[in-house]
């Protein structure tokens, strides 16, 4: 990346449009050094300045319910949970490395989304995840699969932080492009989380942490555009992480952070030292002097461009209290890791860069972020013709399965509702021993230590709703969410989201952002679970796929009693089986529709929030009053697949049931519905008028199907089906894939 001469073919190159390169010309009164021309190129690239979504963004309810800081404004998401703490939470993507390189792509995700706790000042108590890939029965899909659950497993074992929750699903449209999005929780004392601001003239920059070499380098750029065979060229672009030096950072960090030494932190992802100077020099309405020979390096040669959009990881920048400087380098000492000043604030507003006795580079720090002078966009938008076509379809001239046994069985050996055992055995998910619900129930649930109380947390989007009505399945998205924080005992606090969508500029792509958007807002309106943050990946598409738009929700709840924490699965022979809420045969976007019948049309499922709302009341006052053993929501597969897992979610000791399913037209349809806003629940018999009388109070529908006991499933007295054969099929479908 030697010194090029810059114009307008090489700012088009570096990403850059034409209106936009002559906008770096006015802000600067002049043509941009090479250096210059690659920070405006990854900051103004949509991984880093948002231009296309950010309007749309603001039109979120980014404040409200227990937020302490608005959406955007740290690192990360706060929320109060009450006992003088606090909860970070955020959720990132890292979808394009890990396409090309899926072990490093996945790790680094993890490790990038954890910064973000840390330099919030918050301990990482738990990670989540939310995966899309191909269909197993294609060998790139499961090398890239293979990748990604090693990569996520080996940085986050070796980090020492459990992956309690997340989701997998394979569809033929994630193919080329599979979505890596990586979540992080962590707990801070109230008012003692740290900032991303830099301020105080003369006060010291530090950065902290690993060595900086040539990996990354125009990773932001590289996110945003589409993948091609060109990608594989840019491998180089993928990060290399270092989990073991990560731990060592996270202790230096909080340690410097407890002991009140910083004006700000700031983790160096996208972007790197560019990224992190300009954004914490504007938070601060203030300037940046740093010399980039203070920059510890990893190789040799490397020019003032390569240093500033470098993303090695593992590496941090600190604005420090003037007259700290010793004791904060002490303690990165005492960490093994590097600490070096590389220059100071200042209050002109400027990011000004000396490298080898020249001037590299002087920008005003403000033109370049998110909220500044980055472009904001507004694009054209245009409804898919797909989606008239689409809700077209008429269910009624389905055939009937001649088999509807051996049709339950076909779906429930779907890899998107089998256990994905084969991933989160992988992982750690009781290091720490937090842990009290891990991977495989609604929702996890992680004890908050020194208190009677637990977090519950989830990511969720069933991606193919949204593609048929990206308004009304991005609500769904929510709400399930929210309906699986309340079947584990808790109440649904906020969310945070990673919109996965494909490529801005297509006015189809961006009707379905616009529309999914609306849909989130509404529905977080609703619950009461402001938007605390999140991420935007657009360009998930190839020349082949363009992947279904998948707003991914990340939420979590507060368990106000540790008692109160519930789990999916039977927990006695003898007790009663409710469906709680209503069904209105909807196969629109289903498992059944997709994987008996190949297609995946329709609309999607109805979600009345007001319905939704009712239940979530009703669920957490049965739990509250000790009336239910186990609740379990209706999702993919429908009622026969809820039922099952109810059946032998608890591997120790399988339960069987027998049950009576109300047909409303026809069993495959009533069967396999997907209709919301429904949930299982068992009931001890001496509590079933207590039960029924929460329930008839509260107007709350619900529906008696019979009760649990023996080793048998037995639907409506004639489809039987055996709970170690479904336990095989579940726990090992695909391990069989992998391991073939």
């Amino acid at each position: 990346m030697q010194e090029q001469n810059v114009n307008l073919e090489l700012a088009l190159e570096h990403g850059l449009t034409k209106d936009e390169f002559e906008r770096v010309k006015k802000i600067l009164g002049r043509v941009p050094t090479f250096t210059e021309l690659g920070i405006f190129s990854v900051m103004w690239s949509e991984h880093c300045s948002y231009k296309n979504s950010i309007a749309l963004l603001k039109t979120l309810p980014r404040s409200g319910g227990r937020l302490l800081v608005g959406a955007g404004e740290e690192n990360a998401g706060l929320v109060d949970i009450g006992d003088d703490l606090a909860l970070a939470f955020k959720i990132e993507s890292h979808n394009h490395p890990s396409a090309v390189e899926p072990y490093q792509g996945a790790a680094t995700g993890v490790g990038g989304i954890m910064r973000d706790i840390f330099t919030m000042g918050a301990r990482p108590i738990a990670s989540l995840n939310s995966l899309r890939f191909g269909t197993l029965d294609d060998a790139r899909t499961r090398f890239l699969f293979d990748g990604v659950v090693r990569g996520i497993g080996d940085y986050g074992n070796s980090f020492g932080v459990p992956t309690v929750a997340g989701e997998v699903y394979f569809d033929e449209s994630y193919r080329d492009n599979p979505l890596v999005n990586a979540m992080a929780v962590g707990i801070v004392k109230k008012g003692q989380h740290a900032s991303a601001t830099a301020k105080g003239v003369g006060n010291p920059v530090m950065i902290v942490g690993s060595s900086t070499g040539r990996d990354g380098i125009h990773g932001a750029t590289f996110a945003s555009e589409e993948i091609s065979e060109k990608s594989e060229a840019k491998r180089p672009s993928v990060q290399v992480g270092d989990p073991f030096t990560e731990k060592l950072l996270l202790e230096a960090s909080l340690e410097i952070i407890k002991n009140g030494w910083l004006i700000g932190i700031q983790d160096m992802g996208a972007a790197g030292i560019s990224c992190s100077t300009s954004e914490m020099s504007a938070k601060g309405n203030s300037g940046m002097k740093i010399d980039l020979n203070k920059v510890p390096l990893r190789e040799k040669g490397m020019t003032a461009y390569e240093i500033m959009l470098s993303e090695s990881q593992e590496r941090m920048l600190c604005v420090v209290k003037k007259g700290y400087e010793e004791e904060v380098k002490k303690v990165f000492d005492k960490w093994d890791l590097h600490c070096e000043i590389i220059g100071y604030v200042t209050n002109d507003g400027l990011l000004d860069i000396d490298y080898e006795n020249g001037k590299k580079a002087i920008i005003p720090a403000y033109e370049l972020v998110l909220g500044g002078g980055a472009p904001v966009y507004i694009r054209k938008t245009k409804k898919p013709s797909y989606i008239d076509e689409v809700r077209k379809f008429d269910f009624t001239f389905l055939p009937q399965p001649k088999n509807l046994s051996e049709t339950f069985i076909k779906v429930f050996s779907s890899p998107n509702i089998v256990s994905k055992g084969w991933v989160y055995e992988q992982y750690d998910s009781m290091v720490r021993t937090n842990t009290i619900v891990g991977p495989g129930c609604d929702a996890a649930v992680v004890y908050i230590k020194g208190t009677n109380k637990a977090l519950a947390m989830k990511t969720d989007c069933n991606s193919r709703y949204v593609y048929l009505n990206p308004k009304e399945g991005t609500k769904i998205a929510v709400a399930e969410s929210a309906r699986n924080i309340v079947c584990s005992g808790g109440v649904p606090l906020a969310i945070t989201n990673c919109l996965n969508f494909g490529n801005p500029y297509k006015p189809e792509m961006y009707w379905q952002f616009k529309e999914a958007i609306e849909g989130m807002g509404e529905a977080c309106r609703f619950f009461d679970t402001p938007v605390t943050g999140g991420n935007v990946s657009f360009y998930n598409e190839s020349p082949n796929y363009a992947v279904y738009p998948t707003p991914t929700i990340g939420m979590v709840g507060l368990v106000e009693k540790l008692e109160n924490v519930t789990t999916s699965f039977f927990k006695n022979e003898g007790d009663l089986i409710y469906i709680l809420g209503e069904d209105f045969e909807e196969l629109g976007g289903s498992e059944y529709l997709k994987i008996i019948h190949g297609k995946v049309a329709g609309d999607s499922p109805k979600i009345d929030l007001d319905v939704e709302k009712k239940l979530h009341g009703s669920v957490l006052s049965l739990i509250e009053k000790k009336l239910i053993k186990s609740a379990h929501d209706v999702s993919e597969g429908g009622i026969v697949a809820a039922l099952a897992e109810c059946c032998i979610m608890n591997r120790e000791v399988l339960i069987g049931a027998s049950v009576t399913i109300p047909v409303k037209t026809r069993e495959d349809f009533t069967f396999f519905s997907e209709s919301q806003s429904r949930i299982i629940v068992t009931v001890p018999k001496n509590k079933k008028s207590d039960f029924e009388k929460v329930l008839n109070s509260a107007k709350q529908a619900y529906t008696y199907l019979g009760t649990t006991g023996g080793n048998k499933l037995l639907i409506n007295e004639k489809y039987k089906v055996d709970l170690e054969n479904l336990s095989d099929i579940y726990y090992n479908t695909i391990s069989r894939i992998m391991n073939a």
